[in-house]
């Protein structure tokens, strides 16, 4: 990585000391206006894309490598939850009027760190001024044998419903960063690292691409839990006809998540419905249990089940411990 520069890069400088060195033989060193991608005669080339803006989707505060790895890591969540191997993706930055060559270069390690540890390289993309904020958009593209991409829609009855790591930090970790959690009693009585850990989880959300080999091997549809394991488990349901009953009881949490609901029961439709868990769910055949366990374990990740897929056009429903059905406000984060 070249040297941070005093002054302000033109849109040129900003590509070949920042970019280019993050670029894979894709990007053609940066120096065309497109990417030269070859892919197997018997793979299929998945794509994703996301968009991040400031104040939506991260802090304009937070560190410019972890909003960086932020973006890329997103994306490589929904290559996760499609059984796809990453292979490279183009980065589309808008930068606001205040932006600083040392912001940049902070930003383009952090993302240079992640592009490394993922095996994704950058391959292209564009740099332009924004009149707002910040924002970012990252298109991540991957790869799948012929037949293996597994789709939202295909749940059938009787099928297991799965979710990987547990679900609710990232809500959690989001209330503390805007200073609402710290204030209240359940954030008081968090202990500094389950505190730090609940943080850590909204600010990088870790990509479960260990799961892949179980996925393409048992799992009949899956997806990324972005915006809200109820609101993303409706949609995918929603999708194949089905519908689900969980038990709160069920539903794997942190042991901080834990200690923050022993303190606030209210906490719980947030962090069943505040999204950036970046966990996947998906449904798996009853036979194919142990076989999509003992591959999850393979690949370092946790998985558990919450229901059974089963037919009805209702929305799935949550139960708490006494078998009381919850109501929420809403079922997932809404950008409208």
């Amino acid at each position: 990585m070249a040297a941070p520069v005093t002054l302000r890069p033109t849109e040129d400088e900003i590509i070949e000391n920042f970019f280019a060195p993050l670029a894979g033989p894709a990007g053609l060193g940066l120096r065309d206006d497109a990417a030269l991608l070859s892919v197997a005669d018997d793979s299929e080339l998945v794509m994703t894309t996301d968009v991040l803006t400031s104040g939506v989707h991260f802090f304009a505060s937070d560190p410019p490598d972890a909003i960086a790895r932020k973006a890329l890591r997103v994306n490589l969540s929904d290559l996760a939850a499609k059984a796809a191997e990453p292979i490279g993706f183009l980065l589309g930055l808008a930068l606001p009027g205040d932006w600083t060559a040392e912001w940049l270069d902070g930003f383009a390690k952090g993302l240079a760190d992640d592009a490394a540890c993922f095996a994704c390289p950058l391959i292209g993309g564009d740099t332009v001024k924004s009149l707002g904020g910040l924002t970012l958009t990252i298109t991540a593209l991957g790869t799948v044998p012929k037949g293996k991409f597994i789709p939202r829609r295909g749940v059938e009855e009787g099928d297991v419903l799965y979710v990987t790591g547990t679900i609710g930090d990232a809500a959690l970790g989001l209330r503390l960063r805007r200073g609402n959690g710290a204030e209240r009693p359940w954030g008081q009585a968090l202990s500094s690292p389950a505190r730090d850990y609940l943080l850590m989880r909204y600010l990088l959300p870790l990509p479960r691409l260990g799961l892949r080999d179980g996925l393409r091997a048992h799992a009949r549809a899956a997806m990324d839990v972005s915006d809200g394991l109820l609101g993303d488990l409706t949609q995918m349901l929603r999708l194949s006809g089905m519908t689900a009953e969980l038990a709160l009881t069920e539903i794997p949490l942190s042991k901080a998540a834990r200690q923050a609901l022993a303190q606030d029961p209210t906490l719980v439709e947030p962090m069943l419905t505040g999204g950036d868990d970046y966990e996947i769910l998906c449904a798996v055949a009853p036979e194919n249990e142990a076989g999509f366990k003992q591959e999850a374990a393979a690949g370092g990740l946790t998985v558990t089940p919450l229901a059974r897929a089963r037919r009805g056009e209702e929305k799935p429903l949550v139960k708490d411990a006494e078998g009381l059905p919850l109501a929420f406000s809403a079922a997932s984060f809404r950008h409208f």
